[in-house]
């Protein structure tokens, strides 16, 4: 490997907008129609190209949570072998991660962070963006993954593998908070038992602004909110904390939580709302944000 400036990549937080389980296949994998978005807040990784061993090295505010991994079972370093070994290419160089995300909690922060090491290595390989090899391994890896390869906002189905276009969506400013309990989702999957199949439920219309956003997704869930309060109940406390802010237009859970977003139409009320719950719930994560344009990239 001939060593080139460091690669950065953003691994924006992924938000689903709404979450259908749709069915099951004889694997076992449920099958979900969904509206993801991101969110310009978000973990960031860099590349460092060098010749030698492939190492990873986690910073940040929720690198304490990883304490104790085996770096081999990182998805980021999963990921960058995966890729390596289908192109017959060797795996090496150093990777950082600034971990910004809580982990386990419903928006793609480890799939996010290997979707931003595929594009990094992408990137440092001369891959186009969208070559098909990269949604064939992220595929191999996690529902979420591909999805955040694009790190824009699309509908998906089947079991995270097939991508469609979304219509755009407009400025919206959103809240995530976090009760910093992290919910598997093996356990929310196995909570939701034989729960009813929902059908796809994609727009027919473009939203204009973020109350059309928030009436279009109001008619729309997340079928996973049942069981993840079976899970972990604060995600009620979570969720009411929001409904009951100045300005929200819609609340809800995303994935399997414990993650909960609302949608505001304005910054101050986002930041307001945000600062209130922090102070209310000092052992909470709350963050305002907003979503990403879908002409922004994540690099």
């Amino acid at each position: 490997m001939t060593d080139t400036a460091p690669i950065l990549e953003a691994a924006p937080a992924k938000l689903n907008l709404y979450l259908h389980v749709t069915g099951k296949r004889p694997d076992g994998f449920h099958m979900l129609d969904s509206l993801a978005a991101f969110t310009e807040l978000g973990d960031a990784l860099t590349l460092e190209p060098q010749a030698g061993e492939l190492t990873l090295t986690i910073t940040g505010p929720f690198a304490a949570s990883l304490v104790g991994e085996d770096p081999a079972d990182n998805l980021v370093i999963r990921a960058a072998r995966r890729l390596a070994d289908t192109l017959g290419r060797r795996a090496e160089g150093r990777i950082a991660l600034t971990k910004n995300l809580p982990v386990a909690s419903g928006i793609g922060g480890g799939s996010a962070d290997a979707a931003a090491c595929l594009r990094a290595l992408a990137r440092l390989w001369g891959l186009p963006a969208d070559a098909p090899v990269l949604f064939e391994v992220a595929a191999g890896l996690g529902a979420d993954i591909p999805v955040c390869v694009v790190g824009r906002s699309r509908y998906f189905g089947g079991v995270g593998d097939q991508l469609a276009a979304a219509p755009p969506l407009p400025e919206t400013h959103v809240v995530l908070v976090n009760p910093n309990v992290p919910v598997p989702t093996p356990a929310v999957f196995k909570a939701r038992g034989a729960a009813p199949f929902s059908q796809p439920a994609r727009f027919s219309q473009t939203p204009n602004d973020a109350a059309t956003l928030a009436d279009l997704l109001r008619a729309r869930g997340n079928d996973l909110t049942a069981p993840a309060l079976t899970v972990a109940p604060v995600i009620a406390d979570v969720l009411s904390a929001l409904e009951h802010s100045d300005g929200c237009l819609l609340a809800r859970l995303s994935g399997s939580g414990a993650t909960c977003f609302a949608l505001y139409a304005t910054a101050t009320e986002a930041e307001s709302a945000a600062a209130r719950i922090r102070a209310a719930e000092p052992g909470w994560w709350a963050q305002a944000t907003r979503l990403r344009s879908d002409d922004c990239t994540p690099g």
